[in-house]
């Protein structure tokens, strides 16, 4: 039974706040999750078909150690699902230049293969043979990565926000204005009136300096284009012969998936992005589809000319070195913050929740130094060269 003597609000139901919520519950606590609108929430970064679960992070052992421990929670998810939300299709990674020491992709083949993780090599026209999509001769090298794949975004956060209905977690319909503080403790000032707490956590992506503005300087709201197209061929798009695939990407910034229920596939691009409202961006920005479509008429030709049924921004929550923010508000007793998933957070939803619920309670945890408080943070870790920079 909930504990009434402990009570945590988490504001924000994406799969920060909803991993919270869900390790918070296991650890006693009463908890209330705020967010308006039914889980996921349209305009969060977790929303969407699809994302790439990977353990591709050159020869940063720390992220590759915990996104190898969050594929191990994906498929303890599985079993936990009515159905399996993770698709282990496989992780390609190609080059247009052959593979060499200081890459991103050649040093997260070889940690993989340190590991003893499942991958296979691709060299020049065994690309094309293996996954005809691919155009010959344009990508020359590569490999694929056995151990990963994609989740079922969206869905997963619906089945998360049933999951912790279902330990009892309450569900607060309403939009959270301002993290305060009482005599007796943190406050959340909503629409619909003010809500106390003894613990309160931030874990609202892409609106976090919103709601500490002490964080406006390290951590920003950044839109990525992201559409859905639909190819001349289908059957050349399906996962056997089309894996979630990143194309260059540190250099492009181009990455995708198989084909998705309505047969179409998306394309996203995980570079810097634009400065915008996620309440109100609609659209994406000029020459993007021209940029789009130079890239697919040389290294996808069938998707070249194929209609864009859907487009959205995904929003980020950038941190300045592209690690997440999990710890206690320096000033704000009973406050945590929960958040800078800068593009590569959701694949971390199985170990999210322990790590917050240990920054809550104090608890010690080495993985939580990566993660603390550090305002005018230098840019780009290792584990940040997957994305393009400029």
């Amino acid at each position: 039974m909930p504990n009434p003597s402990r009570h945590a609000l988490v504001v924000g139901s994406g799969v920060f706040g909803l991993a919270a919520a869900i390790a918070l519950r296991h650890r006693g606590w009463s908890v209330s999750v705020i967010d308006r609108g039914s889980a996921p929430h349209v305009r969060a970064s977790s929303t969407d078909l699809s994302k790439v679960i990977r353990m591709d992070y050159g020869h940063d052992d720390f992220y590759t150690d915990l996104a190898a421990r969050a594929m191990a929670g994906w498929a303890e998810w599985n079993e936990r699902f009515d159905r399996p939300l993770f698709h282990r299709d496989g992780f390609l990674l190609l080059s247009r230049s052959p593979m060499a020491p200081g890459g991103f992709e050649h040093d997260s083949m070889t940690a993989l293969e340190a590991r003893g993780e499942p991958v296979e090599r691709l060299v020049g026209d065994e690309i094309h043979r293996r996954f005809p999509a691919w155009a010959s001769g344009v990508h020359v090298d590569g490999y694929l990565s056995l151990n990963a794949g994609w989740a079922e975004s969206g869905e997963a956060v619906r089945v998360m926000s049933e999951w912790a209905t279902g330990l009892g977690v309450r569900r607060v319909d309403d939009t959270a204005l301002e993290i305060g503080e009482s005599e007796s403790g943190p406050v959340v000032r909503c629409l619909g009136g003010q809500l106390d707490a003894d613990l309160v956590v931030v874990a609202v992506g892409a609106w976090t300096p919103r709601l500490l503005p002490e964080l406006a300087a390290d951590l920003t709201p950044r839109a990525m284009p992201v559409v859905h197209i639909l190819p001349q061929h289908p059957s050349d798009f399906m996962p056997e012969r089309f894996p979630v695939w990143g194309a260059d990407i540190s250099r492009t910034g181009w990455y995708g998936f198989p084909a998705g229920p309505d047969g179409s596939i998306k394309i996203g691009h995980h570079g810097n992005g634009w400065a915008d409202d996620p309440d109100t961006a609609e659209r994406l920005p000029e020459g993007h589809e021209q940029r789009l479509r130079a890239f697919l008429s040389e290294s996808l030709p069938g998707l070249a000319d194929g209609r864009i049924v859907y487009e959205r921004a995904c929003f980020y929550c950038d941190a300045r070195d592209g690690a997440f923010w999990i710890d206690q508000v320096p000033g704000r007793p009973g406050v945590v913050v929960a958040t800078g998933g800068s593009g590569h957070g959701f694949k971390f939803g199985p170990v999210l929740g322990g790590l917050i619920a240990d920054a809550a309670e104090g608890i010690p945890n080495q993985e939580l130094s990566r993660f603390r408080w550090r305002p005018g943070a230098e840019p780009a870790h290792e584990h940040a060269r997957a994305r393009l920079d400029h």
